[in-house]
């Protein structure tokens, strides 16, 4: 019989980090571990208020399942015995990894995939002003890819002192639904003017229906107006690209089955994460593979990370030590 645990860990954060919606200066993280006796399968996840969820709601979500599992529950079940979210994902990642430490084979091979890769990864930019983002541009200057937290006064200015500070990488940028349809196409031609790749969730979720009615001169990326499949119907003509997020899917099971779909119905994907440690980050790589644009940067933000963790270099983010999981 599985025995299932639960518990939250922290993360310091090696800087503030602000978005439009607020600051947090560490990383609160609920680990769920599977076990059989012999083997042991860990999932993390991290619970996020925007969505209606805490720590305490996710390990009380998590903590119900030990009679299901007593009856039999398996990976499969979990998809409908809990909905997308946090909780379902750390669990759904535990049951992968257990899969894999009790066969011997990992994850990819088991979810029929190809061998993963590195993969390039954004480095985030936290909101802030002009003058601290251009500085914190400089120091990251060498970095192929960087993210953007935007969604407030000044953003032009914060656009085109981040574009002083590292003239030559890629830059994608992130509002966190802060602007609306006129804040969006007054920055639109900046947008295009600095060499922005790409933007993230301009517009509330709940108002995103403008998005069909105006012109996107460059690619809009949906992130918290996509959840799983069933958000995809709602985003066709209002978005090009979807942000997948395993503690929004639920897990690696939907994850991968939103890529499918999502690429099927002609979205470009993208592959990002909450502010968690390299336990987060060793399942999305699985998704990320060959996706447009990679956000797996939560690590790299923590002032101290688990051992074993991913390894980043020039060539991005590397696969998990199956010490780590999978």
């Amino acid at each position: 019989m599985l025995r299932l645990s639960v518990e939250e860990q922290v993360f310091p954060l090696a800087e503030v980090f602000t978005i439009s919606r607020g600051s947090r200066t560490d990383a609160r993280v609920v680990v769920a571990t599977l076990s059989d006796g012999v083997h042991v399968g860990r999932g993390e996840c991290v619970p996020y208020a925007h969505y209606g969820e805490s720590v305490a709601s996710v390990i009380a979500q998590i903590e119900s399942l030990q009679d299901d599992l007593t009856n039999g529950l398996n990976r499969e079940a979990l998809q409908a015995r809990l909905p997308a979210g946090a909780a379902r994902n750390a669990v759904d990642c535990a049951f992968w990894d257990l899969e894999a430490k009790r066969s011997g084979t990992p994850v990819w091979q088991l979810a029929g995939l190809s061998a993963p890769v590195a993969e390039i990864t954004a480095f985030t930019l936290s909101l802030d002003s002009p003058a601290v983002m251009r500085d914190k541009a400089r120091r990251h200057a060498a970095r192929p890819l960087l993210k953007l937290k935007l969604g407030g006064e000044g953003d032009i200015e914060r656009l085109r002192a981040v574009r002083e500070g590292a003239p030559d990488a890629r830059i994608i940028v992130d509002a966190n639904e802060g602007w609306d349809r006129e804040a969006y196409q007054r920055l639109a031609p900046a947008l295009l003017e600095l060499g922005i790749d790409m933007v993230e969730q301009p517009l509330p979720a709940a108002d995103d229906a403008a998005l069909a009615d105006i012109e996107r001169p460059l690619p809009v990326c949906a992130d918290e107006a996509c959840h799983d499949r069933s958000s995809l119907a709602a985003l066709m003509g209002r978005y090009d690209m979807i942000n997948i997020k395993l503690d929004k899917t639920g897990g690696l099971t939907e994850a991968l089955a939103l890529k499918r779909e999502a690429r099927a119905l002609g979205f470009e994907v993208m592959v990002g994460c909450m502010v968690g440690s390299s336990l987060s980050m060793a399942p999305a790589l699985l998704v990320a593979q060959g996706a447009a644009v990679v956000d797996l940067d939560g690590p790299l933000l923590l002032a101290r990370d688990r051992e074993p963790g991913m390894r980043f270099d020039v060539a991005g983010i590397h696969p998990a030590s199956p010490r780590l999981w999978g």
